[in-house]
């Protein structure tokens, strides 16, 4: 179906069988089943393509494209059709009853400060991003991450006038 590249996981040592959670990447090529992951909640973002139909277990298909954040139980039956070619997807898994996750889409512009409130991983799925504080300045492009801990409690950030990023948070 695709490759996947793990962008962060939690506990860093864990395995596919005993993360708390997990972000990762996938380019998929072709139509196909998903893995099944017991007791793990997903929620799927397409990045790149023009998205997928969903199948999740005796549910209606969903249509996942550009514009959707579509969340599900990965322990069920799931598989996808590729609308029209391959496509580029984030996923981001929690193991239910100890983690939960939340995923949001939002675009920034000029100087901001992000207040973080819990375990946070900052996507850019468009523009750039220059995180200024309290860190030394760092430029993030297209598809860079940024694990951010509770312990710091905001940082200052600086994008373009196109940048869309990814915030997930782990409670």
């Amino acid at each position: 179906m695709g490759s996947t590249t793990e962008i962060a996981i939690s506990p860093t040592d864990a395995s596919l069988d005993d993360f708390d959670w997990r972000v990762s990447m996938a380019q998929v090529a072709s139509d196909g089943p998903f893995s099944s992951f017991a007791a793990i909640d997903r929620t799927l973002l397409v990045l790149e393509g023009n998205g997928l139909d969903l199948s999740v277990a005796d549910q209606p298909i969903t249509r996942i494209d550009r514009d959707t954040i579509h969340s599900f139980p990965g322990d069920q039956p799931t598989s996808a059709t590729l609308v029209d070619g391959p496509i580029l997807d984030l996923n981001v898994m929690s193991r239910r009853g100890t983690i939960t996750q939340d995923v949001q889409r939002i675009k920034l512009t000029g100087r901001q400060d992000f207040m973080i409130s819990a375990q946070t991983i900052l996507v850019v799925e468009q523009g750039a991003l220059e995180v200024v504080a309290p860190t030394p300045s760092m430029v993030l492009g297209e598809r860079d991450a940024i694990i951010v801990d509770p312990s710091t409690p905001s940082l200052t950030l600086i994008a373009g006038e196109k940048t869309q990023l990814i915030v997930i948070q782990f409670r």
